[in-house]
């Protein structure tokens, strides 16, 4: 069942009214909120729009969410197209709108209106992530080969109720429309994560290459703020990623996953570089467990791809997780440890080899999804690669895309596109477009989670390492210690109230004590004033040495 796409809101001063915009014969029952009353209903559209309504097109509902003022609605109004997916459009969400029910706080004190304007604020923050996705006609939360697995009568229900859980970021602002089931086809699922959509070349074969990544709501966070397993065994920065490649009639998948160790373990922000990781001494088993039996049940076998250090700090985070993985002697899951920056030190990347081949039996064995044009599957892929480093961004993501290479030699030479001895990497419009899709996948996933582009990227777009990308890795990491340090608390707060992990009361700064009632002490303020100071006198004697000499000179 498709969503409606394109709508026209009129505001009144008693009442929101989507209209949604059909080409198809026949009126549209309209959507109809009172703003006094707060009742959500289905109305026949034939009754009119008030001359004093004021009109604006949008896109889409985001949802509902309830705030110290009371509700808001909120709502796409800019799209950009992405490309299509076996014949579906795909929309990448560029503008939204937050309308209060209310049209005047006079009901609220000083105080509440200020806290109403700093949860708003988050509200906006998190409306302004980049890369929200939409489609009115496809399940972006699902593979295509779990779609094809997938009945008549799932295929019939709507978008919302038919996604995977996992994978859709207004799930908790829908669910004042979600409750009633007539109203499914206002209910657009937003998905967060990448998508790139392009038809390069191979010899003289046109391809449509996909890379779609789906971020996970699941113990959801910022990069210090939420690391490994939780006790249903949900993880921090959870993220599967399909490759999709159509050609010559056939439309081929590839599934891989990454996720932060499944131990119980924490990072916390310190002012530290990279503060020291702390394993809980508690049971690790069971969580470990629940993580990977509701892997296996989705995805098939598992090979966890570890790339941590297996010295210093991160040490006694691999040791552990080797433990783990033999204590649970659970067959459907294989360990292999791989030390990236020791393997890989003084660039040597080429050793990235040794990991691949590794790997090789487990990709063969695991194969991957093949449907032809007329609907006959010729195979399906029976497990998956789950890598992680320390942050699942940077390391993980180089050994993502150069799993992904191997796969694509397969499929190309199966269906007859490379000729006996050619490489997928010698065809260099396919190259180019392939290792730059996946470094901007890299730096996507990375300004999520990390709040900055991806480190070692140069490697990904270029298939070298280079001075100038070392440098880059540099200033990156300079500016993931300031937001990791002093906004992530913000971003993290912007992400709790979205999904719903905190729910505002309306009492808030009236009868209830708000979390955000709280005075702040001259440290709070003065560190990321002197830090900032600090910095920029240490860029200036980088930059500018003689006239950091002549000024001590002066002195």
């Amino acid at each position: 069942m498709a969503v409606h796409d394109f709508m026209k809101l009129h505001i009144t001063s008693e009442k929101f009214i989507v209209e949604p915009v059909s080409n198809s014969a026949g009126q549209e029952d309209v959507l109809v909120i009172d703003r006094l009353t707060q009742e959500i209903s289905l109305q026949s559209g034939e009754s009119g729009i008030p001359a004093s309504a004021i009109t604006k097109t949008i896109y889409g509902i985001v949802g509902i969410i309830r705030l110290v003022a009371g509700p808001y609605l909120m709502v796409i109004t800019k799209r950009e197209k992405v490309g299509s997916i076996l014949g579906s459009d795909i929309w990448k969400v560029t503008g939204t709108e937050v309308l209060s029910y209310k049209r005047s706080f006079t009901h609220l004190t000083e105080k509440q209106v200020s806290i109403n304007k700093t949860y708003l604020a988050l509200v906006d923050m998190m409306l302004n992530t980049e890369n929200f996705y939409f489609s009115p006609t496809y399940d972006l939360t699902h593979s295509i080969q779990r779609l094809y697995n997938t009945s008549p009568d799932f295929q019939s229900l709507g978008l919302l109720e038919r996604a995977d859980q996992r994978f859709i970021w207004n799930s908790h602002v829908l669910r004042e429309l979600s409750q009633q089931p007539d109203l499914a086809k206002f209910c657009m699922p937003v998905m967060l994560g990448f998508i790139s959509i392009s038809s390069p070349k191979v010899n003289t074969h046109s391809v449509d290459y996909i890379l779609v990544s789906r971020r996970c709501i699941f113990r959801a966070g910022t990069r210090f703020n939420v690391r490994g397993v939780d006790l249903q065994g949900q993880v921090a920065n959870f993220v599967e990623t399909e490759q999709i490649l159509k050609c010559n009639e056939n439309v081929c998948s590839f599934v891989q996953t990454r996720g932060s160790i499944p131990l119980f373990w924490s990072q916390k922000a310190n002012l530290k570089r990279l503060p020291r990781p702390v394993l809980m001494d508690v049971d690790h088993i069971s969580a470990f467990q629940k993580h990977f039996d509701h892997q296996v049940y989705i995805y098939g076998n598992q090979v966890i791809v570890n790339l941590v250090n297996q010295h210093g700090s991160e040490q006694v985070l691999e040791k552990r997780l080797a433990q783990v993985v033999t204590n649970a002697q659970n067959k459907n899951v294989r360990y292999e440890p791989f030390d990236f920056h020791k393997e890989c030190k003084h660039m040597r990347w080429d050793r990235l080899s040794i990991l691949l081949g590794r790997l090789d039996p487990d990709r063969k064995q695991f194969g991957y999804f093949q449907q032809q044009s007329g609907g006959q599957v010729l195979q399906t892929q029976s497990g998956v690669f789950r890598t992680n480093c320390m942050d699942c961004l940077d390391r993980t993501n180089v050994v993502q895309s150069l799993i992904a290479t191997e796969v694509l030699q397969d499929q190309f030479e199966r269906l007859g596109v490379l000729d006996a001895g050619q490489k997928v990497s010698e065809q260099k419009e396919f190259d180019t477009v392939f290792k730059n899709v996946w470094a901007d996948n890299a730096d996507t996933i990375s300004k999520e989670y990390a709040g900055t582009g991806a480190l070692k990227t140069d490697f990904t777009r270029t298939g070298k390492r280079t001075t100038y990308g070392a440098l880059q890795d540099g200033y990156n990491s300079a500016v993931r210690y300031i937001k990791n340090n002093f906004q992530d608390g913000s971003r993290q707060d912007a992400m709790d109230l979205f999904l719903g992990n905190y729910s505002v009361d309306e009492g808030e700064g009236l009868t209830v004590k708000s979390p955000l009632d709280s005075d702040r002490d001259w440290k709070y303020y003065a560190v990321p004033i002197i830090f900032i100071v600090a910095f920029s006198m240490f860029v200036v004697s980088v930059l500018l040495p003689d006239g950091g000499k002549r000024l001590k000179r002066s002195i």
